[in-house]
């Protein structure tokens, strides 16, 4: 290799070195190390894409503001008249009816039916165990069609109680809301009548007042009056006609043998 070719070539290389150190190890991985082989040729170097015209943003539409409600205050109205002023109440409606006597008779007269259902109800549900347990005991020795016969009975019987019970359930409890609609009707125009004598236009349930003075409280004159406009109410007669089912026939014994003659005694 002459000599003006071999300083050529290391001239070339240190200073392909420098730059490699001064590009850093993109330029070390693009540099193709065929190019300084002598004589080889040159690799074909990729052509840079050509960057595509950037399209045109779409245009959006403005967002439509949300329709805004009609705050237009409505039309005034004439001037009325002026509500007087109050003069005002206080009643205790749980104590006049610890002290009517129309509320006493309605809920001593429910207590009676309900404790008189409640026994007849005992009653017969004992009378339904001793069945079963009669059934029971029996059923070694009936015929199967005997005791299948007994069983539908006992259930027939069973089932009627149980609908006559709520019927009378039903009954006791329509007595008492029509008593006390009763009592409620009157006690309110009698409230009306005592506070109209007294000048009063505003009546409040005592439970609502924190405090008050003795002249505001109408519950003695109320419950005064209210036990003579009304001192007892017509309640509709309990339904204990046909309520109990009727007690189940118990299995029919064998008769006893007749005593014998007394001539045939002595034989």
């Amino acid at each position: 290799m002459p000599a003006f070719r071999a300083s050529f070539l290391l001239r070339s290389a240190s200073a392909l070195a420098v730059v490699a150190l001064a590009s850093g190890p993109v330029l070390a991985q693009q540099q193709d190390p065929g190019f300084f082989i002598p004589g080889g040729q040159r690799p074909a170097q990729p052509q840079p894409q050509q960057p595509r015209p950037a399209q045109p943003a779409q245009q959006q539409r403005p967002a439509q503001a949300p329709a805004r409600p009609n705050t237009q205050a409505p039309a005034p109205l004439p001037p009325g008249q002026q509500p007087p002023d109050a003069v005002i109440g206080i009643v205790d409606v749980p104590e006049i009816q610890r002290v009517s006597t129309a509320f006493n008779q309605v809920r001593d007269e429910i207590e009676r039916r309900r404790q008189r259902l409640n026994d007849d109800l005992q009653r017969e549900q004992n009378n339904w165990r001793e069945q079963q347990q009669q059934l029971a005991n029996q059923r070694a020795t009936l015929p199967p069609d005997q005791l299948r016969e007994r069983e539908r009975t006992l259930q027939d019987r069973i089932t009627d109680s149980q609908r006559i019970f709520r019927e009378r359930s039903r009954a006791i409890e329509q007595a008492a809301q029509q008593a006390l609609q009763e009592i409620e009707q009157a006690l309110g125009g009698v409230i009306r009548q005592v506070a109209a004598s007294r000048k009063v236009n505003l009546v409040l349930p005592r439970p609502l007042v924190i405090f008050n003075d003795p002249p505001f409280d109408l519950t003695e004159e109320v419950a005064q009056q209210f036990n003579r406009v009304l001192r007892s109410v017509t309640m509709p007669p309990d339904a204990t006609g046909g309520a109990e089912a009727p007690a189940a026939q118990a299995p029919a014994r064998p008769a006893a043998p007749a005593p014998a003659p007394a001539a045939q005694q002595r034989r």
